[in-house]
């Protein structure tokens, strides 16, 4: 295991429950559909973040960069999509990411922080999952989400440095409150499959 892959397993509370690896593997096509959602939404999240936040100078470069990889990302699963013949489709969001931001303060620089704090924990569940399925996948989708890993971890990384930033100091106290509600949306039962649900169980 990578030291970055290390980091990210220290840094959340649980790993992906084997139900929801097996939800992965039967919904393939809607696991696709969602992933290509997934790293839409995070680069619409990294542009709204430098229209709001025009002074911060480290955090525009870092955005831009995240912005063009996660669009980047956006087109490389399309591409596979169109391969294999699945259509990009609307789908509801899961309750993942809005549990998540429930918290988030309304004021700044708590808002910032909190925000950060958000995106630096989707990133890292997400890599956190690529790495999961991995060992499961057909060689060519299993080579694009290990090529994943890499960057989706410095996206994690980008996001807490900027959150210390943006706080001032060490925002672990935060962290873990967002932790706590993390963790019952990975471990317990969704009512359907999402790149970022909890087990569908049926």
């Amino acid at each position: 295991m990578s030291d970055a892959l290390q980091e990210i397993h220290d840094f959340l509370p649980c790993r992906t429950p084997a139900a929801w690896i097996e939800n992965a593997l039967a919904n393939q096509d809607l696991l696709l559909i969602d992933h290509a959602h997934c790293e839409k939404k995070a680069a619409s999240t990294a542009l709204s973040l430098m229209y709001r936040y025009v002074d911060n100078t480290n955090l525009l470069n870092k955005m831009s960069r995240l912005a063009r990889e996660e669009l980047r990302h956006f087109e490389q699963v399309l591409a596979i999509m169109v391969k294999r013949g699945v259509a990009y489709t609307h789908l509801t969001p899961s309750r993942y990411a809005a549990g998540l931001r429930a918290p988030v303060r309304k004021d700044d620089p708590g808002r910032l922080v909190d925000v950060l704090i958000v995106g630096a924990i989707i990133e890292a569940r997400s890599c956190e999952r690529f790495a999961a399925l991995a060992p499961f996948l057909d060689e060519k989708l299993a080579d694009f989400y290990n090529s994943l890993l890499k960057s989706e971890a410095r996206h994690y990384q980008d996001y807490l440095k900027l959150a210390e930033q943006a706080n001032g100091g060490p925002v672990d106290e935060r962290v873990a409150e967002f932790m706590a509600i993390e963790q019952p949306l990975i471990e317990t039962p969704d009512s359907e499959f999402r790149f970022h649900s909890g087990p569908v169980i049926d």
